[in-house]
């Protein structure tokens, strides 16, 4: 079964340096579905270590409850943020959201 559109949260305005959860779930698909997190459009490494962009933020992704969680926010995250939810029959995208820092 096809993902639902899933239900993102990302939090309007961060202080900088506080931590910020973004959640994404969706619980029609079947077999689960994994997430994957974007920022302007870009994609989110889910292992920030091997990731070809030189990335100064700290954050830890987590594909199978898509919850996104900064351990300390800066300037350089603010951005709109969207969720894919993928299965083996499809995927479903959520609207994008703003977040400020």
């Amino acid at each position: 079964v096809k993902p639902m559109t899933p239900r993102c949260s990302v939090p309007k305005a961060v202080p900088v340096g506080k931590s910020a959860s973004l959640h994404c779930h969706e619980n029609e698909g079947f077999p689960k579905s994994t997430y994957s997190w974007y920022r302007n459009s870009e994609p989110l490494s889910p292992d920030t270590k091997s990731s070809t962009k030189p990335h100064n933020s700290s954050y830890t992704l987590n594909p199978a409850t898509g919850t996104l969680v900064f351990h300390a926010v800066h300037k350089g995250d603010t951005g709109r943020y969207s969720c894919i939810a993928t299965n083996d029959a499809g995927f479903a995208k959520c609207e994008e959201q703003e977040m400020e820092v």
